[in-house]
């Protein structure tokens, strides 16, 4: 007689086909237990809520791009970390945006870093500096890839004991020279003039000649209305068609070298980024860059649309001429050496910026082709 040799426990009765069964069961049974307790886990905790100030209207379309970032990090996150979007003037005033965040009165801030100009003028960098042939969308390359991102948080950390942590988004259109009056058509036109824009510009349009006042955006269309300011610009056709500028100038000046780099800036209070985990910082990084992309295309599709609508209420654009844009420049060669010689960070900043630009528009200027030719060819027939 045959006697079936077993191994591993005794089955009792049992085939081994049975006892496999058995023994299969019981563990998908307690995986799924546990599979079960994780996600009571998870979904049990409460979402981490940022109160984040805006340093814009509320109708304007780059607080619209700070309302749409805010859902895509809510999306991305299934909710566990949601944007409390507050309007601009909610907590502090538009330029204390990032005192409130660094004291922990907000968790973040959404501006643009000109607005700290007053502090040091290496904030200005970051978006209103000069621009060296590149445009909003190099200056964010340069952030990104060229050590900005770095510099920037010693900058804000060590040399002005900020508890903040501050990322570039959002890179807008070359701003226009502004609304007034009379067309310019020479830079002896901008003396004495009383003129409103911010952060290195406010010395630029200084050293041409012009009285300037630095006001948050949703206050220049009044102060132009009651002749506090003869002039001024705010960001692009669509937000200044927003705030009613074709309702008190009709003389609408396009491209200048005072503001053709900026970009819109988050700040977060390093005490709440610090703690976040990995994925959660990578879907906020994400989100801010998906934002970028996306605030291109849609200021592409607005801005154009809006600059016909300006046209259409009797408003008179000009492009602005060579010799402005060259005193423009002649300005900055003399900003640029005064800030480096009293400030050594903006001038190491300023050379990277120098540098990156170099090598960057050179590439640019030799790979890409220059559109106007094909422009004219299809839609400026005779």
């Amino acid at each position: 007689m045959k006697v079936r040799k077993t191994t591993g426990p005794p089955t009792r009765g049992r085939t081994r086909r049975e006892f496999l069964k058995t023994a299969v069961a019981a563990g998908i049974g307690a995986a799924a237990a546990t599979k079960f307790k994780t996600i009571n886990i998870v979904t049990a905790q409460a979402p981490i809520a940022w109160k984040v100030q805006s340093g814009f209207a509320t109708r304007d379309e780059l607080n619209v791009s700070f309302v749409d970032w805010a859902k895509k990090v809510d999306e991305m996150t299934g909710g566990r970390l949601k944007i409390d979007v507050l309007p601009s003037g909610a907590v502090v005033g538009t330029f204390d945006i990032i005192d409130g965040v660094n004291r922990g009165v907000l968790d973040g801030g959404y501006a643009v870093a000109a607005y700290w100009y007053s502090r040091n003028p290496v904030f200005s960098l970051f978006g209103t500096g000069p621009s060296f042939g590149m445009d909003a969308i190099d200056l964010m390359s340069w952030f990104y890839y060229g050590g900005g991102f770095d510099m920037y948080q010693e900058f804000l950390q060590q040399e002005m004991r900020m508890n903040v942590v501050s990322f570039l988004v959002g890179p807008m259109p070359t701003q226009p020279l502004g609304w007034f009056r009379t067309r310019i058509q020479t830079p002896d036109q901008l003396k004495r003039m009383k003129y409103r824009t911010v952060g290195l510009s406010a010395d630029l349009f200084g050293l041409l000649g012009a009285s300037v006042v630095t006001l948050p955006g949703g206050e220049v269309v009044p102060a132009l209305e009651r002749g506090v300011i003869d002039g001024g610009e705010f960001n692009n056709p669509t937000s200044d068609r927003a705030f009613g500028f074709p309702d008190v100038r009709k003389i609408y000046m396009l491209q200048s070298f005072h503001q053709p780099v900026e970009t819109m800036e988050f700040i977060v209070q390093k005490t709440k980024w610090d703690p976040l985990s990995p994925e959660l910082k990578a879907i906020v990084r994400g989100a801010l860059l998906a934002e970028s992309a996306d605030f291109q295309h849609k200021m592409i599709d607005r801005n154009s649309r809006d600059l016909l609508e300006i046209e259409k209420r009797g408003v008179r654009v000009f492009t602005t001429p060579k010799v402005v844009l060259e005193a423009q420049l002649k300005a900055w060669d003399t900003l640029i050496q005064r800030n480096s010689r009293q400030n050594a960070t903006f001038a190491k900043i300023v050379a990277s910026q120098r540098a990156w630009a170099q090598r960057i528009v050179s590439w640019k200027q030799r790979i890409y082709v220059d559109n106007r030719l094909a422009f004219d060819h299809f839609f400026r027939k005779k």
